[in-house]
């Protein structure tokens, strides 16, 4: 079971090696089937490199991405009001305070925060215990605003991401544009292609095949 690198586009094992998998292949069936040692074709490879690509530059955008606490710090400001407090139930409330948040977000400089309230809803009983906290960190001078802590069910914690360090000596808590998520899993789905390329290796180079002939008897 040795390994060789001295040519790892062919083979990662010794000649042995190769040797006893092909006799191996000959002696054995496998379900009434037989290794054939055939290579993967080269259009479905590209079809897999193009499938991985297409899957992350259409997910980018919202790879990993969490709810701030800014998102629902409009409809904290208004879920007392009697507009919502007349609402039968709280999927009205709900629906009026994401219609009136989503009017502050648009008319925000930042962009991306109506798209993000939508892909991010949030429910009546999770707003109720998540709002004295955003109250509280509105009221309070804090070290890091709204868009620094990210809301998790009715939990509100500081962003676990740290980003450049600001003018007080602090580091930056929001999420940037790219976000750790991605990039652990652009390091797994690396890790499983060099993981299949290291077992595909260890066969016998395609061009070695076993004698059908013997298969067959």
């Amino acid at each position: 079971m040795a390994w060789k690198f001295d040519n790892p586009l062919y083979s990662m094992s010794d000649e042995q090696t190769n040797k006893a998998t092909i006799a191996l292949w000959e002696k054995e069936k496998h379900g009434g089937l037989w290794a054939a040692n055939s290579r993967l074709p080269f259009p479905l490879t590209i079809l897999i490199a193009l499938t991985i690509t297409t899957a992350f530059l259409v997910t980018m955008p919202i790879w990993g991405q969490r709810p701030s606490a800014l998102l629902y710090a409009p409809m904290v400001d208004l879920m007392d009001t009697p507009e919502v407090q007349q609402k039968a139930t709280p999927e009205e409330k709900m629906a009026y305070l994401t219609t009136r948040a989503m009017e502050v977000h648009k008319a925000a400089s930042d962009s991306r925060l109506p798209g993000l309230l939508e892909r991010h809803p949030i429910r009546w009983d999770d707003l109720q215990l998540a709002a004295p906290h955003i109250r509280e960190i509105q009221s309070s001078n804090s070290t890091y605003g709204l868009e620094s802590y990210t809301v998790v069910g009715d939990q509100v914690v500081l962003g676990n991401f740290e980003g450049s360090y600001r003018a007080d000596g602090k580091r930056e808590r929001t999420q940037p544009w790219w976000d750790k998520g991605y990039t652990i899993d652009l390091f797994y789905v690396t890790y499983f292609v060099i993981t299949m390329v290291f077992v595909c290796k260890r066969l016998p180079h395609f061009s070695q095949k076993p004698d059908m002939s013997k298969v067959a008897k």
